[in-house]
């Protein structure tokens, strides 16, 4: 049914399609008419950070940003969906317009600016949450935009003191474009700091609670290689539980010729297959062989997931790809990754 509803969304201003998008999905999932919308794939058990997901294929953080529509998403047949990300207080993010779609390119620009209800209304949210199909839950924290970043590691230490009891794992949002000076937290003795303070909460959280939450750290495509050095240093002496890569992207690689190019913001979708392969591909060579990686970025096929995976991502994560493909792609993904699984030979897949 996607394809006959996409027009009437696209005919909409980006973000009120947003809205409005989830809003139908989510009376779709109350009214039982959700599998006119999705047939869910077959199960696909997948392992990393100590966790079993139902398939690899996920929901990138952004489309949720308060966690008030996680079972209508999980239904769709997702093994996994993170939303946020949430900051400690209320912010109203950018101004609009703020999100702009790129059609001839299969592509977003968006410059949303961290805008949620704040933490507290996502735990709320997430707490009603039923969670009936056994899809696991990220929580993708950051920081308040108006916290100068010498204070940034406490905005992250209360999110993830919050969302931890009810998270499957948390993922550590430090490379957005769109909050002012964010990405300079991935500087390596930045970084180092960061990371170190979360390792020590995290350790005496699962103490308190009970139970170790993993925590992912998510970075941009626009990193040098000697960034990226510095980051699988970084990431691997303190041993990070994981890796998101990639966040969008600054760049405006193949989208040179469309009106929109020289609107600020992160790029996502096809556009950003290449440079986020390509971060991954390094990542993954930098990294301890134990830190899992979810490959991100312009994944609008399900060939697109197999080359995440064959560069080196266990897991993957699509956004904008559902924008533009609908629910199918889900399965679509799924189906790739399960053919690659069980070819003979796996390793021979091409890379982007």
């Amino acid at each position: 049914m996607y394809p006959l509803l996409r027009p009437f969304l696209f005919a909409l201003d980006g973000e009120r399609a947003h809205g409005t998008g989830l809003a139908a999905l989510e009376a779709a999932y109350r009214s039982g008419l959700l599998p006119l919308l999705a047939t869910p794939p077959k199960p696909l058990p997948t392992k990393a950070f100590g966790l079993t997901f139902p398939n690899p294929v996920g929901l990138a953080a952004g489309l949720d940003k308060n966690g008030a529509h996680i079972d209508a998403l999980l239904a769709l047949g997702f093994g996994f969906i993170e939303v946020g990300t949430v900051t400690p207080l209320p912010q109203p993010g950018n101004p609009r317009p703020r999100l702009f779609r790129l059609p001839e390119h299969e592509a977003l620009i968006n410059r949303m600016g961290f805008n949620n209800l704040g933490v507290d209304v996502l735990v709320r949210n997430v707490e009603r949450a039923r969670r009936r199909t056994g899809g696991l839950l990220g929580i993708n924290i950051g920081k308040n935009k108006d916290t100068p970043n010498r204070d940034a590691v406490a905005d992250y230490l209360l999110c993830l003191r919050r969302v931890y009891p009810l998270a499957d794992y948390v993922a550590v949002n430090i490379s957005s474009p769109n909050t002012a000076g964010l990405r300079e937290l991935q500087e390596e003795q930045a970084l180092r700091r960061l990371v170190d303070a979360l390792r020590n909460e995290q350790d005496k959280l699962a103490t308190r609670h009970g139970k170790r939450v993993p925590i992912l750290v998510k970075i941009a495509p626009d990193l040098s290689e000697n960034d990226i050095d510095a980051a699988g240093r970084v990431l691997g002496d303190l041993r990070v539980d994981g890796v998101i890569a990639t966040n969008t992207t600054v760049a405006r690689d193949g989208v040179e010729d469309s009106p929109l190019a020289t609107e600020a913001g992160g790029l996502s979708g096809a556009p950003l297959m290449s440079r986020a392969t390509t971060v991954l591909r390094m990542l993954r060579t930098r990294l301890r062989d134990d830190i899992p990686i979810i490959g991100v970025g312009g994944i609008l096929h399900g060939a697109d997931a197999a080359t995440k995976q064959a560069a080196g991502a266990v897991l993957v994560q699509t956004y904008t790809g559902l924008i533009y493909r609908g629910p199918a792609l889900i399965g679509e993904c799924v189906d790739a990754l399960r053919r690659r699984k069980e070819a003979p030979s796996r390793g021979t897949l091409p890379l982007v």
